[in-house]
């Protein structure tokens, strides 16, 4: 036993700490390729656990990296300096859903699904919807501010997140916000957390507004001949009028790599594809279906399947939260980039990254958030351990960005900084907003032990 783990199992228990090689791998990273193993791994189980906890390791300067799930694609909860890996996935309590305040109160280790189903149960509605809902979990979700396909209509994480439980890294506990669904009492402090990735305080407990279940859904799919085309729709869909709960997008080399994973028919011909999603009373969204259907047709699709109703509307998503799977299942490493247009530079988005493929060589694969230019660039490269081919792809991804950066864009729009966006935080922030999260991080972590080696430390 090594003398951290003899001086922690004494503080919080020996069901509260391992250090076994199993464990420390299982706590080393994320969906990242990246990963650094902690020198142990401690499972919180309360808000005074943690605060006891979190003064010890101020005190001796010792880094703590929080972790809900570990399903962040860009290494946000990689131990980088090692000492202790914080999970939360036991404190996954599911407190209340209030159909009476709309409100839901959860411990961060709640899997983002669950909450779903069990508002649903209750006639409410949770909208923030990630790829990955069925595995992360809503610490994660705050941590990152998530979004997902339904952020076009509903917003993101933040647009949900009424109060907060938080423990600081001197082991003060915070009560932020409550159930009611409007606050202005003094400054947004609760809002600072929400997306902070674990570098200010670790959140214990979340209440979270709920809004009434939509009675109707219908989903439409829609081929194209060209992404182009498809990028071109998009835009049309918005000046007739309409503003669907979710609209995204997928390209050719997407379709391709789930036909090949997936089987080539369940996958809709042609080299793009739009999947469109409306909720509401059932007359409007019968009514819209009908209108966009022939919008659609107008617009040169080459095949419009449409469905209605919870399970047959998720059987048309399925194909869309494959979509990483299915690349990953190319045997090319995917570096998934999470960049955010203004949604008037879709279309020089697409027509970006097909100058990126014919420049670099490499296969990029545009999916993602349509409807709000949140688009998931992923550059395919093979052989990505050679320093070489790294070095190439570096280039590809400086050019991405700073074109990003140029049309007013930013380089993340769901998935945070953490390690794989480092190289380009400078670029991405002024150097005053850099001074100003400085600031923040040294009245709220002087000792710097929070989720140390990511993009901001303490002075």
């Amino acid at each position: 036993m090594t003398s951290l783990k003899r001086e922690l199992t004494g503080l919080l228990g020996a069901e509260a700490v391992r250090d076994d090689d199993a464990t420390r791998a299982a706590h080393s990273g994320d969906r990242w390729f990246s990963s650094h193993p902690p020198d142990v791994v401690v499972f919180g189980e309360s808000a005074p656990q943690l605060a006891k906890l979190l003064a010890f390791a101020s005190d001796r300067g010792l880094p703590v990296t929080p972790r809900g799930a570990g399903y962040g694609y860009v290494g946000g909860c990689v131990p980088a300096r090692g000492g202790i890996a914080l999970s939360l996935a036991r404190m996954n309590a599911l407190k209340e859903v209030s159909a009476e305040d709309f409100v839901a109160v959860v411990q961060p280790g709640v899997i983002t699904g669950t909450l779903k189903t069990e508002a649903r149960r209750k006639g409410l509605f949770y909208p923030p919807d990630p790829s990955s809902l069925k595995e992360c979990s809503i610490g994660g979700n705050i941590a990152t501010n998530a979004g997902g396909p339904r952020c076009l209509k509903y917003g993101v994480t933040r647009n949900y997140v009424l109060g907060l439980e938080v423990v600081l890294a001197d082991g003060r506990i915070l009560r932020l916000g409550g159930r009611t669904h409007k606050n202005k009492t003094g400054f947004d402090v609760l809002g600072l957390f929400v997306g902070s990735e674990g570098l200010l305080g670790v959140v214990t407990e979340a209440t979270l507004k709920l809004l009434p279940l939509p009675p109707a859904r219908a989903t439409l799919s829609a081929g194209f001949a060209t992404l182009d085309q498809a990028a071109k729709a998009v835009q049309e869909i918005f000046r007739a009028g309409f503003l669907p709960a979710a609209l995204e997008i997928a390209d050719s080399f997407t379709l391709e790599s789930a036909r090949k994973f997936l089987g080539e028919s369940l996958i809709p011909a042609g080299g793009a594809h739009l999947l469109i999603d409306l909720d509401g009373q059932p007359a409007s969204v019968e009514s819209e279906t009908g209108e966009l259907k022939k919008l659609l047709a107008a617009l040169e699709a080459s095949r419009i399947d449409t469905a209605s109703g919870e399970e047959a509307c998720d059987a048309l998503w399925g194909l869309r939260r494959a979509f990483s799977d299915s690349l990953k299942a190319t045997g090319l490493t995917k570096l998934n980039e999470d960049i955010v247009v203004p949604r008037g530079r879709l279309v020089d988005l697409v027509e970006f990254a097909a100058r990126l493929r014919e420049k670099y060589g490499y296969p990029v694969a545009c999916f993602g958030h349509a409807g709000d230019g949140n688009i998931h660039v992923n550059i395919m490269a093979a052989d990505y351990e050679n320093p070489e081919v790294a070095k190439k792809v570096r280039g590809a991804l400086d050019e991405l960005f700073a074109k990003v950066l140029e049309w007013g864009g930013v380089i993340t729009g769901e998935h945070g900084i953490g390690l794989a966006k480092l190289p380009w935080w400078p670029q991405a922030v002024s150097p005053e907003i850099r001074d100003v999260h400085a600031a923040l991080k040294n009245a709220l972590d002087p000792a710097g032990i929070l989720n140390p080696g990511k993009f901001v430390a303490t002075r």
